[in-house]
């Protein structure tokens, strides 16, 4: 059994691969998240922004991103695809399959999972990626009973994923970590043996496990590998594996079964640790095959082996700061046509009405009068703010574009005069961003996939569980009787 310093060596080779080689897409989806979410500032060159307050001009800001992103978001709301079980052949148990059903539809409803799929949808579709997770909890603090749980992972820069994984669904991921951090106080709390190592262990390691300040960078790690086991087939024809066969001994020897056969094969083992860069803080086995930390890819492009994920609004975000730029140019344009300077003799301006003629641009005077024969004169007015707002007019059409989501898909009036013309281009902009919302059918599947393995290992003896109709109909089905 490897030590605990051999298992962070291990650690954190699998941490700094997984972080190199996501650093690309964690930096550009963190540069997409702002400007897209925060506005404001994020939406112009820094050098611009610092030129342009110096000279007191303005830095407007009409973000257009999220009636986009929500356009993609909300039609995958309306559009869930939901977990549904089948039977795989006329030989298989069609009651058994309907209690599944029933089951993981009350899994999802217990948990809230539509939250997870919403906040997760909304990353990929606003950064380029999101996650969420499934866990495994008692059902009450004085029960031993468990359930399974589907939950949101609010961060999706905590989730550091398998560096060499290429399947789209991310099924094949053999090494994850999440990580976050957490009080000196409540670590100790909740690990009472970390205070043992001291904290000069911390202050001595690098970034990013190193202590800051009063808090402690720590990590789930999770690790899958392959391992052998032996299948055994008992006289009643219920095949369990040798481990299990150990555990159910007394069971087996009382029900006076027999092994009637066995055969090797391959499975998976998941183990999932708590660590920080110092010690291993826990060790935990997963009863399932696969990591339970479930992607939401965007637009997924894979260029000479690496993947690149891209938010629906990367390629649009020049036409957004052309946007900006060429509205707050029309803006200052029209703030300067009252501004257009008076020229005349120098004598003409003095006198008792010298500071109307100072204030002319500014106020509304009843008359100004001038000394001298020549009267001053008006200059023309700055240029107008016509080309700037049609160059405006010219981005905002490059978005949709980009995007592909035109006038239609938006809600607003185009030049469609028919029904069955708008809902022709409300089809175009569907079709065009159709695969962030099939990539979320993608990451459903799996997580059905991993709710049909866990079920049968946590909701095990004899107990009542809650089922949900397709209509969403309660009811209880007993577990564990023959």
């Amino acid at each position: 059994m490897a030590s605990d310093e051999d298992l962070l060596k291990d650690a954190k080779e699998a941490f700094k691969e997984a972080e190199s080689t996501g650093a690309e897409n964690r930096a550009d989806a963190l540069a997409d998240l702002k400007f897209a979410r925060l506005g404001g500032e994020e939406q112009w060159p820094s050098e611009i922004v610092k030129k342009r307050r110096q000279e007191a001009r303005p830095v407007e800001t009409i973000n257009r991103m999220p009636a986009f992103i929500r356009q993609v978001v909300n039609d995958a709301r309306q559009n869930k695809p939901s977990i549904k079980v089948h039977p795989v052949d006329s030989g298989a148990d069609v009651a058994t399959a309907k209690v599944l059903d029933g089951l993981i539809r009350n899994i999802q409803a217990s948990s809230d999972a539509d939250v997870a799929y919403d906040t997760a949808t909304d990353f990929a579709v606003s950064a380029g990626y999101g996650y969420w997770r499934v866990g495994v909890e008692y059902t009450h603090d004085d029960s031993f009973d468990k359930e399974i749980r589907i939950d949101r992972i609010a961060n999706p820069f905590a989730v550091y994923g398998d560096p060499r994984s290429t399947a789209a669904d991310s099924s094949d991921w053999n090494v994850a970590f999440v990580v976050d951090t957490i009080g000196k106080d409540e670590l100790v709390a909740r690990w009472p043996e970390a205070e043992a190592v001291g904290w000069d262990a911390y202050q001595g390691l690098n970034p990013p496990w190193r202590l800051d300040g009063d808090d402690v960078t720590y990590a789930e790690w999770w690790k899958r590998e392959e391992v052998d086991k032996t299948l055994v087939r008992l006289s009643n024809g219920e095949i369990v594996t040798d481990d299990a066969l150990e555990q159910m001994a007394d069971v087996v020897k009382a029900l006076g079964l027999q092994v009637t056969g066995e055969r090797k094969t391959k499975g998976w083992k998941v183990t999932q640790r708590i660590i920080t860069g110092a010690q291993v803080l826990e060790t935990n086995d997963w009863a399932g095959r696969w990591i339970p930390i479930v992607p939401v890819y965007g637009d997924e492009v894979n260029v000479e082996g690496k993947r690149y994920f891209r938010s629906l609004i990367r390629d649009a975000k020049g036409a957004q700061v052309m946007f900006n730029f060429m509205r707050s140019v029309a803006a200052e344009t029209l703030a300067d046509q009252p501004r257009a300077p008076f020229i005349g003799p120098e004598e003409a301006f003095q006198g008792v009405d010298a500071r109307k003629w100072a204030t002319a641009n500014r106020e509304k005077w009843a008359y100004l009068s001038y000394k001298g024969s020549v009267a001053p004169q008006r200059q023309p007015p700055p240029a107008s703010a016509l080309g700037a707002i049609q160059e405006a007019l010219s981005a905002q059409d490059d978005m949709k574009s980009i995007m592909g989501l035109y006038d239609a898909s938006l809600g607003q009036k185009s030049n469609e005069t028919s029904g069955r013309a708008i809902l022709a281009r409300q089809r175009e902009g569907d079709v065009s961003t159709f695969h962030f919302i099939d990539n979320v059918s993608r990451a459903i599947r799996h997580t059905g996939r991993i709710l049909l393995d866990l079920i049968p290992k946590v909701y095990t003896g004899e107990r009542i569980v809650r089922t949900l109709g397709e209509d969403g109909t309660p009811a209880s089905v007993q577990l564990g009787q023959g």
